[in-house]
């Protein structure tokens, strides 16, 4: 069992060894850091780094070390990774990053649609159900860029609309098949998301409608915990080896490291 989607507190997560000893000690083989990274020089996305401190382009080099530091210390793999804020306006920029960092893997998330993020309720409560629809298409047709664009090996939480009460249940069959098909065509990765399933939403992205239809059109997927704290690394470790075994799903790991 390895997990290919922690954070640290080169994003909005704990301690770097912290978070290398619980993976350890939870009995992972391997634990990837893959911290939030946003490259775009709009004004939206430059406040959110001012304000949440997500500068991963300017810290990589610094985490880099302290993972070699841990590399030592610690008798599993640690991945250098990242976890990259998607918009088909930032694609030069973002694969000229990649390429400069030369990252073991890269995760590709879409999180703003309009320049709201997606988790955020309130943010969607006073729209009609047809804004509510338009911000679910939208979503649907970044996320297939996002994996059309082949700058990633894993798409994160590839339903993150499912979080969030007023965009919850709005997808349609037809989307999900439009997102599987570009999946079949792309070495882009769709992860088994653990970052809410032990929540009392019980949220497994994708959700188990989305997963059929991955399935059906022979999707590989990854795993992650997407945690940020040392004690959410051994429940959601347990929880997707149980998923991955119950479904009979066998785990590939991202491409960046074949």
């Amino acid at each position: 069992m390895r997990d290919f989607h922690v954070h640290s507190n080169y994003s909005d997560g704990d301690f770097l060894r912290g978070m290398v000893r619980a993976a350890e000690a939870a009995g992972l083989e391997g634990v990837g850091f893959a911290d939030h990274c946003n490259v775009a020089s709009r004004a939206g996305p430059e406040s959110m780094r001012s304000l949440y401190g997500f500068n991963l382009d300017l810290t990589y080099e610094r985490r880099r070390r302290g993972i070699e530091r841990l590399r030592e210390e610690f008798d599993l793999e640690i991945y250098d990774a990242v976890e990259m804020d998607y918009d088909p306006r930032d694609e030069d920029a973002i694969d000229a990053f990649l390429d400069e960092a030369d990252f073991d893997y890269a995760i590709g998330s879409v999180h703003g649609i309009g320049g709201n993020n997606v988790q955020v309720a309130s943010n969607f409560a006073a729209m009609s159900d047809d804004e509510r629809d338009a911000v679910t298409d939208e979503y649907f047709e970044t996320l297939i860029a996002l994996v059309e664009s082949e700058l990633f090996d894993i798409a994160a939480h590839v339903d993150l609309l499912e979080r969030t009460p007023p965009l919850r249940g709005r997808a349609t069959e037809a989307q999900y098949r439009e997102v599987a098909r570009a999946f079949a065509d792309s070495r882009t990765v769709p992860e088994i998301n653990a970052g809410r399933a032990l929540t009392d939403a019980e949220i497994v992205h994708p959700s188990e409608r989305f997963l059929t239809v991955l399935r059906e059109h022979d999707v590989a997927v990854t795993v992650g915990t997407d945690s940020h704290h040392p004690s959410e690394i051994p429940d959601r470790a347990d929880f997707l080896d149980d998923f991955v075994a119950e479904t009979g799903l066998e785990p590939v790991e991202p491409a960046g490291l074949e």
